[in-house]
């Protein structure tokens, strides 16, 4: 059974319950693991020794986001209109 989940590492987070998130990319929910071993083994009542084997492939990264400063954008230079020249002169 393959799940795919954005991992969120961010070390400077306020709380540390933030620092690392697991969230399913379509609902944002974070995965209930113990609920999809349960589906692995039917859901029928009893006590299980189970191994649970957790691969990682890494699908696509992308870097933090910048300070806010960095993200506001720069604004082109506009010429002077003609109009604003004759008021100022």
């Amino acid at each position: 059974m393959t799940k795919h989940y954005i991992l969120n590492l961010a070390p400077d987070a306020k709380y540390d319950w933030d620092r690392r998130t697991l969230r399913d990319p379509i609902t944002a929910d974070h995965p209930a693991l113990a609920d999809l071993v349960a589906q692995a083994v039917g859901n029928a009542p009893g006590s299980y020794l189970v191994a649970v084997k957790i691969e990682v492939k890494v699908l696509e990264q992308v870097d933090a986001a910048p300070s806010q400063q960095a993200i506001a954008p720069a604004m082109p230079a506009r010429a002077q209109l003609p109009q604003l020249a004759e008021l100022v002169a």
